[in-house]
């Protein structure tokens, strides 16, 4: 499980892997956290529309039916192979499902029949809308299922996740069918074969600029984010050294996103243990936040305390890493460090 990841990162997500992003007005603050909590996020779900035009789908997406209000998803994938960002939080896309399915997508393995609806999977899946009838005859044009497969890619890679994470609706709530006109199982195939490669994407949120212009506010943190890349890669580009300082109207060169097979975590820190302030646990806190681990809006700190602990053993449950042999192990190792900053700064 982890945090949402931002509205920026998820942008340059999908853009990394090559998806042909449409961002709608206001799409970052339209959702429906006032209704229930959104995260933490488990997986992706896919659906169809039984809808037609482009235009069309995503206006309903958007605005959602009477009893049903938007936004509908977080993403419509229209036939073209575009995906329209519509909403930013908690979507009115999942509905309640079966617990037993959840938490077979948690720990990554076979899906159970759906037969319950006990859960909120609103609060915890990623949801796209697929334009399509789902009345079995409609085509699946190839763009379109190429944008499905890298847009769900796009999201597991940025979490650390499998191809498992990924789920239908109809695999979620007893009774749906959809998407209708191919098998997950087949997606979750080509998801995983995605996954071995680099991804395939431009070399910046802007969909392949390789410079950056700076503006008044950014710091070199904050431009990371938005370009889904470290900041430190940025400085050690620019040649930028302590106390990393930046100008509005400078212009820094920004390296590809996709050379994250020559990525070499930093080094890990000795000594770094739960409880401990020395070494500082701010680089691990970063990267934390940077892979949606760790709440964004926790302060940085030099202290291995709670949450990163609870943030750590989340992230070492995930993938099976548990220097202690606990199963709930708040301690990072050489490995978990490596994985961590591979995933948060390799791509």
């Amino acid at each position: 499980m982890a945090t949402p990841i931002s509205a920026d990162r998820m942008v340059a997500a999908l853009r990394s892997e090559g998806v042909r992003v449409v961002e709608r007005p206001g799409w970052r603050t339209h959702n429906r956290n006032h209704k229930g909590p959104w995260g933490p996020v488990n997986g992706i779900m896919i659906h169809h529309t039984v809808t037609s035009g482009t235009a069309n789908t995503v206006g309903i997406c958007e605005r959602g039916y009477e009893g049903l209000p938007g936004p509908l998803c977080h993403g419509v994938i229209a036939k073209d192979g575009s995906v329209h960002l519509i909403g930013y939080g908690r979507a009115n896309h999942a509905g309640r499902g079966d617990g037993d399915v959840l938490r077979a997508v948690i720990a990554e393995r076979a899906l159970p029949t759906a037969d319950g609806a006990d859960t909120d999977g609103n609060t915890h899946f990623y949801g796209f809308e697929c334009e399509n009838l789902g009345d079995g005859e409609d085509p699946w044009p190839s763009a379109q299922l190429d944008a499905i497969e890298r847009a769900a890619t796009a999201l597991c890679r940025v979490h650390g996740w499998s191809a498992a994470s990924v789920i239908g609706h109809r695999e979620w709530q007893p009774g749906k069918i959809d998407p209708k006109g191919f098998t997950m199982g087949w997606l979750r195939e080509r998801v995983a074969a995605r996954l071995k490669a680099q991804p395939s994407g431009g070399s910046s949120s802007d969909g392949g600029s390789s410079t950056y212009l700076v503006k008044s506010g950014d710091t070199l943190s904050s431009i990371g984010k938005t370009l889904g890349i470290s900041w430190e890669r940025i400085a050690q580009a620019n040649h930028i050294t302590a106390p990393y300082l930046i100008k509005p109207g400078q212009t820094l060169t920004i390296p590809a996103k996709t050379s994250g097979g020559s990525y070499t975590p930093p080094p890990f820190p000795d000594g770094l243990a739960p409880g401990h302030s020395s070494p500082s646990a701010k680089g691990l806190q970063q990267a934390l936040k940077d892979t949606g681990w760790l709440d964004p809006s926790v302060p940085l700190s030099d202290t291995y305390g709670p949450q990163t602990q609870k943030a750590v053993a989340g992230f070492n449950r995930k993938h099976n890493l548990f220097t202690t042999g606990r199963p709930n192990d708040p301690a990072i190792g050489r490995r978990g460090w490596d994985l961590l900053h591979r995933l948060a700064y390799g791509h």
